[in-house]
């Protein structure tokens, strides 16, 4: 396994309408390995491929809690095929934004529809936590992001401060790299 990048927005592959899984063969099985090697390491509760700069319909994520055993799941191709007529509000996190938080409106349980890491058609019935992760991770494949569900003036605001954040992020790798 291979912990891979994390892309912060505002990048154009975080916007785009992911295509879908032709099977699960060995190069996505690897892809959700590093993927989930990559969602530990940041740490985080769920990732999407285009996170790590794959076009792909693929996401992972494990909301087990801290000292709990892992329990992660691993999805291509998931598609919401149900959702309940009652909606929660819960405060989200992205690892593409970091330090950005928001409360989110979404439906409090679902039904979606994937195939899992052996290549089996599945089903799963989700509400609280889970919910809430499998939504923010199947907007991500579908080229939405959490700051999408905001204020224009708030989004605005804080891509402009990521673009200054991503500057001198580069700028300090470039340092680095001179002085090494």
């Amino acid at each position: 396994m291979a912990k891979q990048s994390i892309i912060w927005a505002p990048d154009p592959i975080l916007k785009v309408n992911c295509t879908p899984v032709a099977s699960v063969d060995k190069k996505i099985i690897s892809l959700m390995e590093d993927m989930l090697e990559t969602m530990y390491a940041a740490p985080g509760i769920g990732l999407a491929a285009p996170q790590v700069g794959v076009t792909k319909r693929v996401i992972v994520l494990d909301i087990s809690k801290k000292d709990d055993q892992q329990a992660p799941l691993c999805l291509a191709n998931p598609e919401i095929i149900w959702r309940s007529c009652e909606n929660i509000v819960y405060e989200e996190g992205c690892l593409s934004l970091p330090d950005f938080y928001t409360d989110v409106e979404r439906s409090a349980a679902i039904r979606v529809s994937y195939t899992d890491r052996n290549g089996n058609k599945r089903q799963i019935n989700a509400e609280g936590l889970l919910a809430i992760c499998l939504q923010h991770e199947i907007d991500h494949i579908n080229g939405i992001l959490l700051v999408d569900n905001v204020s224009t003036l708030k989004r605005n605001i804080f891509l402009k401060k990521m673009i200054k954040v991503k500057k001198i992020a580069r700028e300090n790798r470039q340092s680095n790299i001179a002085t090494a």
